[in-house]
């Protein structure tokens, strides 16, 4: 098992950032994931952070959202998602921007 390394996180990271809306961008050499929060009435969401990776880079964090996922589905039950859900199609949620970034 690969040796994990050490992070550190200072105290205004560490508090962490909601976010209920994600776009996801791409060029042949990066990934950008912008957070962002989305206040009902709000005429636009607010990024809240950006995230720019490799595309190997994002491709692992895929890959681990997929473990953790599988793990806390298998502790708590499954997460239901609105094409599971009716009632919440068009709410506010996480997407994916499929065209490349110009």
């Amino acid at each position: 098992m690969p040796k994990q390394s050490q992070m550190e996180r200072p105290e205004d990271v560490a508090e962490g950032i909601y976010a209920n809306f994600a776009v996801i961008t791409h060029s042949p050499s990066e990934f950008v994931i912008d957070f962002a929060r989305m206040v009902p009435g709000a005429p636009k969401a607010k990024v809240q952070g950006r995230i720019i990776m490799t595309p190997m880079n994002a491709k692992m964090l895929l890959k681990a959202l997929e473990d953790n996922i599988k793990k806390f589905e298998d502790k708590f039950g499954e997460i239901k998602t609105p094409d599971k859900m009716p009632e919440a199609k068009g709410t506010i949620g996480f997407g994916a921007n499929e065209e490349e970034k110009k």
